[in-house]
């Protein structure tokens, strides 16, 4: 009997170990590559400015070429540095890096006028022909620019007001958000039309922009349900861009209203920086603009500022910069806010992963990634509304943002502000200001223990 004793014993732990492992939530094999075998695995502040593994040496070079192109400041024409002159006449910016400070996210203003922090205002007015839901702000343009070269004045500095809501969950715990008010003073160019629309928008990291490239577009399209056909509360549609091949899907921008990654960098450096293209070879100046109509350009000889092969190599940059790795996505807690991230329904807009096809660049193909959107357009309900279509988009209707890279762009960037215009000052405030669509998610998490919520947070912050 004595010698059974430690048998029996030993049994008995070996199976409260099993029995401890049956109710151990797993965690899907590989979910740790959110961008596949392309995947990085850093977490310092540089994590999301690494390239792609398996770039050939001539796409390696091209990368780094890139790079060096969106880090550097553009200066006014005439110039000696000739290859950056052209900066302006208006502006918000002097460099790509200004607003994506190392590839990451910029914020809103910490004061009104603060210069180069990335965040921007659309402008516009109410179209009245057919298929134009707005035009450009008669005195100013399709966006405010806030600085101008010397001799032009900047068109006005952005303003910014704050009210703040108080709130409570039902277990008593309570919570506030900031609701921003943005405005234009020191206009330079007359006052804005009486019936302007402003939309404030922050530029977002650039982390797999190359991978939503290569997503097929019918996996995209399958995911579409304007009609609510499943019942779910949720019905994303997409964004369709005209070109001069046709319509496009939408898949960039806040409102997926930018169909191609070119479209998307090329519309930024006319628009952010007055940096003419091949795609938008007109200097960003309104009619009545005159200094700014008269001021000189960089143009090349090709006809304007930024020629074909640096856009190349800019363009293959923000296509190969890699996705970090997930952390702790085998912990406990951290697959218990998953399940209830997936229960509550939130991945009904952010889907978790996509397949993507065949790209250009090699290693981007055929490769599972988990990116958690759906890339389509939802109603986010009136506290989040810009009252400002875009394409097919309506004023209520955002894009699904894509959520890898969230948990770090504290450590990236040195600030959590969130949604379109940085009013969420964590993830847990972006949460709170889901209506519409996903009106029933956040009122499902607002349900949720203290414990349980979080969880769901240290997941999100895992991503």
């Amino acid at each position: 009997m004595k010698k059974l004793l430690p048998i029996i014993i030993i049994s008995f732990l070996l199976l409260g170990a099993c029995k401890k492992e049956e109710g151990a939530l797993q965690a899907e094999a590989g979910e740790e590559y959110s961008g596949g075998a392309t995947t990085v695995f850093n977490s310092s502040r540089n994590a999301f400015g690494f390239q792609t593994s398996g770039l050939s040496s001539m796409d390696e070079l091209a990368f780094f070429t890139g790079n060096s192109f969106f880090n550097q400041s553009w200066v006014s024409s005439p110039a000696s540095t000739t290859a950056r002159d052209g900066l302006g006449p208006l502006f918000n910016a002097v460099a790509c890096s200004s607003c994506h400070f190392k590839d990451g996210r910029g914020r809103s203003p910490a004061f009104s006028g603060e210069l180069g922090h990335g965040l921007l205002l659309r402008l516009s007015v109410p179209g009245a022909s057919a298929g134009a839901k707005n035009w450009p702000e008669p005195s100013y343009g399709g966006q405010l620019q806030d600085q101008g070269i010397n001799n032009v004045a900047a068109e006005g500095k952005i303003s910014i007001s704050y009210d703040y809501i108080q709130g409570q969950y039902p277990d008593g715990s309570s919570y506030e958000l900031r609701k921003p008010t943005y405005g234009v003073q020191e206009l330079a160019y007359g006052p804005l039309a009486a019936d302007v629309e402003i939309s404030p928008r922050v530029a977002n990291q650039l982390v797999g922009m190359g991978l939503i490239e290569a997503i097929p577009e019918q996996s995209i399209l399958a995911l579409e349900d304007p009609q609510d056909i499943d019942g779910n509360g949720v019905s994303g549609r997409a964004n369709w861009i005209p070109s001069a091949n046709g319509q496009l899907l939408g898949r960039y921008g806040w409102k997926a209203n930018a169909a191609t990654l070119r479209e998307q960098i090329t519309a930024a450096f006319q628009g952010d920086m007055g940096i003419s293209s091949s795609l938008f070879p007109e200097q960003n100046c309104s009619p009545g603009q005159t200094d700014c109509q008269q001021a000189p350009n960089g143009n090349n000889a090709q006809g304007y500022e930024l020629d074909d092969q640096t856009l190349d190599r800019v363009e293959l940059y923000l296509q190969a910069l890699a996705v970090p790795a997930r952390r702790d996505w085998k912990d406990q807690r951290v697959l218990k806010g998953k399940k209830l991230f997936l229960e509550m329904g939130c991945g009904d807009c952010h889907r978790p992963s996509f397949e993507t096809g065949v790209h250009a660049l090699a290693p981007l193909s055929n490769q599972k990634i988990y990116p958690y959107s759906d890339f389509l357009l939802h109603d986010m309900g009136a506290g989040l509304a810009d009252n400002r279509p875009d394409y097919l988009a309506n004023g209520q209707e955002w894009r699904t943002q894509p959520l890898w890279g969230l948990g770090l762009i504290s450590t990236v960037n040195e600030h959590s502000e969130l949604l379109h215009d940085g009013r969420a000052r964590n993830i847990e405030e972006a949460i709170l200001w889901h209506g519409g669509e996903a009106e029933a998610a956040k009122d499902a998490f607002m349900a949720l223990s203290a414990e349980e919520r979080s969880q769901v947070l240290e997941f999100l912050n895992s991503l």
